[in-house]
C-alpha cells in the first residue's frame, strides 16, 4: 500500500526556422545550409536511433516501424540501439556525447519530461542539449476495472471513492512512472482519495486488478488489450483530453473530470548543434511516413496514434509536459531522487 507516489534564443530561432521551412517553404538560412550540405549529401551512411527501452517493447517496435519507412524516404538505413536503464539517462547521454552530425538520434518520451521533475539532477539537458525533430505518435493510458466491481462508468468509481475515502486501490507500475503519476493526477483532479499501489511489473499490476486487490489499473492499451478483449477487464476511460481512436467507444477521463489530460508521446530528437538541414530532411520524411495508411494501421494496433509535428510544436510539448509533471510531483510531495 502506498500514498500518492509510494509510491536559448538561438535554439528557439532554430526551431521556429525549422518549423517555418516545413510549412512555408525554405527560409534563407536553409538555403545556405542546404548548399553547404549538398556536397555531403546527408545522409550518406546509416543513422542510429538510441532507444531508452528494451527490444520488443511498444516504443522499440514503434521506432522500427517508422524508421523502416523513413529510411526509404531519406535514402539511408536506420539502426536501432536499445539502451534501457537509469530512467532513460543512459540512452540520452550516449546521444549527448555523439557528434552533432545527424547520424545519432535520441528517442524521448513524456517519461523524459517526468524525469526533469523527478530527479535532483540529470546527466543531460533535454531542453537545451537537444533539438526536436518530430513526434512519432501519441497514446493514452487506459483506466480499467475488474468486471466484478460492477463499475460500468468512471463516474461510478469516482462516486464510490468519494463515499469511501481510501477504500479503493489503484494499481500502477514503478513509482514515478507516467502511469503512476497519472494516478496521482487523477486523484487530485477528481478530488478523491484512493491508495495507489505500486507494482514492479505490468503483469503484477494486472493480476492485482483481476483478483480485485485493486479496483482500477492504469496502463497502456498494449498491456491491457488481451484482458479487455476477453472481457475480464472493463475499460472505463482513456487518459487523453479527447476520445482515442484506439478505443473509440470508451470516453476520455476529461468527459467526467473536465480538463484532465495525461497524453503520452514518443518523439525523435538530435543533439544540439546539428545542422538545421538535417532537422528539415528528417522532419520532412516523418511528415510523409506518419500519414501512410499501413504505418498508421501498424501503430494503431500497438495503441499508438501516428502523429508528426513540427520541431517547434514538439519543443512546446516537451516544455509544457515538464511543467505539468513537475507540478504533479511537487504537489504530491514526492521527494526528488
Amino acid at each position: 500500500m502506498t500514498n500518492e507516489l509510494t509510491r536559448t534564443p538561438s535554439r528557439r530561432t532554430l526551431l521556429r526556422g525549422a518549423a517555418g521551412g516545413l510549412v512555408g517553404g525554405l527560409a534563407a538560412p536553409f538555403v545556405v545550409s542546404a548548399s553547404a550540405w549538398a556536397q555531403a549529401k546527408y545522409p550518406n551512411r546509416p543513422i542510429k536511433v538510441v532507444v531508452p527501452f528494451g527490444a520488443g517493447g511498444v516504443a522499440d517496435i514503434t521506432v522500427r516501424i517508422v524508421t523502416e519507412r523513413l529510411g526509404d524516404k531519406v535514402g539511408a538505413r536506420f539502426v536501432v540501439e536499445n539502451a534501457p536503464g537509469a530512467g532513460g539517462s543512459l540512452a540520452a547521454t550516449r546521444v549527448a556525447s555523439s557528434a552533432p552530425d545527424g547520424y545519432t538520434l535520441a528517442l524521448f518520451s513524456n517519461g523524459t519530461a517526468v524525469s526533469v521533475g523527478l530527479f535532483k539532477q540529470l546527466p543531460f539537458d533535454p531542453v537545451n542539449g537537444f533539438v526536436p525533430i518530430s513526434t512519432l505518435g501519441l497514446f493514452d493510458f487506459v483506466l480499467a476495472t475488474n468486471k466484478q466491481t460492477g463499475y460500468t462508468k468512471l463516474a461510478d468509481l469516482i462516486a464510490d471513492a468519494k463515499k469511501r475515502p481510501g477504500a479503493l486501490n489503484i494499481a500502477t507500475v514503478i513509482a514515478g512512472s507516467t502511469q503512476n503519476l497519472s494516478a496521482v493526477l487523477f486523484n487530485g483532479e477528481a478530488d478523491i482519495k484512493t491508495e495507489i499501489v505500486v507494482y514492479r511489473t505490468t503483469p503484477d499490476a494486472l493480476v492485482s486488478v483481476l483478483r480485485n486487490d485493486a479496483q482500477l489499473v492504469i496502463d497502456s492499451y498494449a498491456s491491457l488489450k488481451g484482458s479487455i478483449e476477453d472481457k475480464n477487464l472493463v475499460a472505463l476511460a482513456t487518459s487523453g483530453a479527447r476520445q482515442s481512436p484506439v478505443l473509440p467507444d470508451v470516453p476520455p477521463v476529461a468527459a467526467t473530470v473536465p480538463g484532465f489530460d495525461a497524453t503520452s508521446w514518443n518523439a525523435l530528437f538530435v543533439k544540439s548543434g546539428t545542422p538545421e538541414e538535417v532537422v528539415r530532411i528528417l522532419n520532412a520524411g516523418l511528415q510523409e511516413v506518419l500519414v501512410e495508411p499501413e504505418v498508421k494501421r501498424k501503430l494503431l494496433e500497438l495503441g499508438i496514434v501516428a502523429s508528426a509535428s513540427t520541431p517547434g510544436e514538439l519543443s512546446d510539448r516537451l516544455t509544457t509536459d515538464i511543467k505539468r509533471w513537475t507540478a504533479v510531483i511537487d504537489k504530491a510531495g514526492i521527494p526528488k531522487q
